[in-house]
């Protein structure tokens, strides 16, 4: 089945607060490695003019729980259910979206209350504000 005339598909861009699937490899040290959540911080309109988005790397490691740099983000879903997923937010990157293969996550939003934490542990660290 064809478009209507002068009806285009939306194509997807990423947007603040977003949490979508990104490709971490190639990695060194202690960076994540391999697909992860990531957790967009630069708006749609930056991400969509360079085909980079600004976030923070995303995992279920159970050890993050002591971690004073991790946030609490609310629970998985899928092959990780219920266990709970955290932002590193001592590990902000930036990554070519498009090039990674970057796709939205199941979780598509962080909700607004853990976003704020993440900011001001963020900003603990680089002391932007």
């Amino acid at each position: 089945m064809s478009k209507p005339a002068g009806k285009t598909a939306r194509a997807w861009v990423p947007d603040r607060q977003d949490v979508i699937w990104i490709d971490c490899n190639p990695q060194a040290g202690r960076e994540m490695r391999d697909v992860h959540p990531f957790l967009v911080l630069s708006p749609k309109a930056f991400n969509a003019h360079t085909s980079l988005v600004v976030g923070l790397p995303m995992t279920t490691a159970a050890y993050n729980a002591t971690n004073p740099f991790a946030v609490a983000a609310g629970k998985a879903s899928g092959r990780k259910s219920g266990a709970t997923s955290y932002v590193l937010c001592h590990q902000p990157k930036s990554f070519d979206w498009r090039l990674r293969g970057g796709k939205p996550h199941p979780m598509r939003k962080l909700a607004d209350q853990p976003f704020a934490e993440v900011l001001l542990v963020l900003n603990q660290i680089v002391q932007l504000a």
